[in-house]
């Protein structure tokens, strides 16, 4: 199965980080956010990458191009012009880059790229968010459903207290964390998707997460995998530090 990552959007609420470079680009502990997605993927063997790309989608093009040098230990004799390959290092990786247009939704996003994924079934997810899904749990899951589309959900950590007021509104009556369980379902990308969602994507002037999604659950041809484990998007910089503070101390639950 080829891996589909959405990785053309603007990051407008990162904006401290996506003036200078793609969301997806974003670094965790001196790597793109991207890579840490990918890198997840393939450790359960799914290495065969299309990478939707958009905005400034010219600097993840020049990340894998040089990816190869970049990782290398090298000896450069600047006199003779010569460079030795001290010690490889990369990624068993192929990576399909699609330039899916600057302000083009996720829905024809998908259908840009559709020539690429070919006519089987594909894995998709978003270019900001990490997890420790487990991918054969899932894809064994989408499997025993038979639905066109599943997409991974769960309830996510409460960030915020709960208030418990009288009837005016007025007096505060407690104060509680509002618990895990307590929080809606959210779709966290991480989908398995058959080639029938084309029927369902139209001319892709939608975005993936509404009319597409919409129709598909009205049809009941959408399935959803409850995922109990670590996930969390990087929607800010407050979103960025705090993956970054568990990759610096050891705690990335994503990290394989």
């Amino acid at each position: 199965m080829k891996v589909v990552i959405l990785a053309g959007g603007k990051g407008t609420r990162i904006s401290e980080e996506s003036r200078m470079r793609p969301k997806p680009m974003v670094e965790i502990g001196g790597k793109p956010i991207l890579w840490h997605i990918m890198r997840q993927y393939a450790a359960y063997g799914f290495d065969e990458f299309i990478v939707c790309c958009g905005y400034k989608g010219h600097m993840i093009k020049e990340y894998f191009v040089n990816y190869y040098q970049n990782n290398s230990q090298m000896e450069i004799r600047l006199r003779d012009q010569k460079v030795q390959v001290l010690k490889k290092s990369s990624e068993p990786w192929k990576v399909t880059l699609v330039d899916t247009g600057l302000e083009t939704l996720t829905a024809g996003r998908i259908l840009k790229a559709r020539k690429y994924i070919g006519e089987e079934p594909f894995l998709l997810t978003y270019g900001d968010g990490v997890s420790d899904v487990d991918i054969r749990k899932l894809i064994d899951f989408h499997r025993q459903q038979k639905k066109i589309v599943t997409i991974s959900t769960t309830q996510p950590e409460g960030r915020f207290g709960a208030l418990q007021l009288d009837d005016t509104g007025s007096q505060v009556l407690g104060f509680k964390e509002k618990a895990r369980t307590d929080q809606a379902w959210v779709n966290i990308g991480f989908m398995v998707m058959e080639p029938g969602i084309y029927e369902y994507l139209g001319d892709g002037s939608t975005m993936l997460e509404t009319t597409p999604f919409e129709h598909l659950a009205a049809d009941g041809q959408m399935a959803a995998y409850k995922h109990m484990g670590f996930w969390s998007p990087m929607d800010n910089i407050h979103d960025r530090e705090y993956l970054e503070k568990l990759w610096n101390t050891g705690k990335a639950p994503w990290k394989v």
